[in-house]
């Protein structure tokens, strides 16, 4: 079978963006997660990771506390990544903190 230019470009495209969208897997990125700049998790000074939260700046801080122990994560206290009703369709880290943190 003959390829043509064509067929062999689109072919080519197929793969390029399958190994990109595997890359990105890999690399452990998750979709839609919260990040630490965006204005709503600043506002609320979330931080994916509770051991560098801010004492001085959140004394309401206490050790132990972090999303996945947080009434308004919806994970599983298990997955690396979840809801949050704060956050709307945005996935925070399990380990990460805020000063919304509720343990009710």
């Amino acid at each position: 079978m003959k390829t043509s230019r064509r067929h062999f470009l689109l072919l080519s495209a197929g793969v390029g963006s399958s190994l990109a969208l595997s890359r990105a897997a890999f690399a452990g990125t998750v979709p839609n997660a919260l990040s630490e700049s965006d204005p709503q998790a600043q506002a609320v000074g979330y931080t994916e990771d509770a051991s560098k939260v801010d004492k001085a700046r959140f004394p309401n801080f206490a050790a132990g506390q972090s999303c996945a122990n947080c009434s308004l994560f919806q994970g599983k206290a298990a997955d690396a990544y979840g809801g949050c009703t704060l956050f709307g369709t945005k996935q925070v880290a399990s380990r990460g903190w805020c000063s919304a943190y509720s343990n009710m």
